[in-house]
């Protein structure tokens, strides 16, 4: 897999940490909360490692 890849691999998940804390704000959302809240430390772990990993140039 190649670099450029990787960057829209890494840009789609990121927007989707969006949607994770828009589930948060609902009400009916039960022990299932529990699950988003994981996911949203994970997806910001994978993000954190990736930005140490290959830091951004400006070469996109």
């Amino acid at each position: 897999m190649d670099l450029q890849t990787i960057k829209e691999r890494i840009t789609a998940v990121q927007s989707k940490r969006d949607y994770l804390l828009s589930l948060l704000e609902q009400p009916n959302l039960g022990t299932l909360r529990v699950d988003v809240n994981q996911a949203l430390e994970e997806l910001d772990d994978l993000i954190d490692e990736y930005k140490r990993t290959i830091p951004e140039t400006g070469n996109n």
